[in-house]
């Protein structure tokens, strides 16, 4: 049963992958890819820092704990469970930083920010990233550097460690 759901994944997942052909579909799905990098994230939300009032300081710093716990429980599921990226050659840093697939950390780190956007942000952010997501999400299936299985399960991880962050905001700053 294993040996089947493993050939389906790596099936619908070289259905999706893109790498390999040249145009302006692949220049894109390698935006979309880099879109979720956790830098991108980073560097943006201390852009949006610098700007912001008290409330939207809050936001961005629940944002950076979010992107940071998100990190460490990825990185720590990969490291367990050990599973191999695709075989490819576009993506060749996080080959070598993060040789490991399972879970996918950039569609953990988008889900949980969509969680946590929806619940505190204003509400066109949580809409705009309800929609990058998936397309963050489906790009690096595209682009070879994940499994399709790879994302769904980062997207559940997030899901769920966005879940939980929005409870414990909730206790250390109520009614805000």
């Amino acid at each position: 049963m294993r040996a089947r759901l493993l050939a389906a994944d790596n099936h619908y997942s070289n259905q999706l992958r893109y790498a390999e052909k040249p145009g302006p579909l692949r220049r894109l799905a390698i935006f979309l890819a880099h879109s979720g990098d956790s830098w991108f994230w980073g560097l943006g939300l201390l852009i949006v820092w610098a700007v912001s009032d008290a409330e939207g300081k809050r936001l961005v710093l629940q944002l950076l704990v979010g992107i940071g716990v998100t990190a460490v429980f990825a990185l720590t599921l990969k490291r367990l469970i050990r599973r191999a990226r695709p075989v490819g050659d576009w993506g060749a840093l996080y080959r070598r930083t993060d040789p490991h697939s399972f879970p996918s950390g950039h569609a953990a780190r988008m889900a949980m920010l969509v969680v946590l956007a929806a619940a505190l942000g204003p509400a066109w952010l949580g809409w705009l990233l309800l929609v990058w997501a998936p397309l963050v999400a489906l790009a690096r299936v595209a682009m070879g550097v994940h499994f399709l299985s790879d994302v769904i399960g980062g997207a559940l991880l997030g899901l769920v460690i966005g879940l939980a962050l929005v409870a414990v905001y909730a206790r250390l700053w109520p009614g805000a």
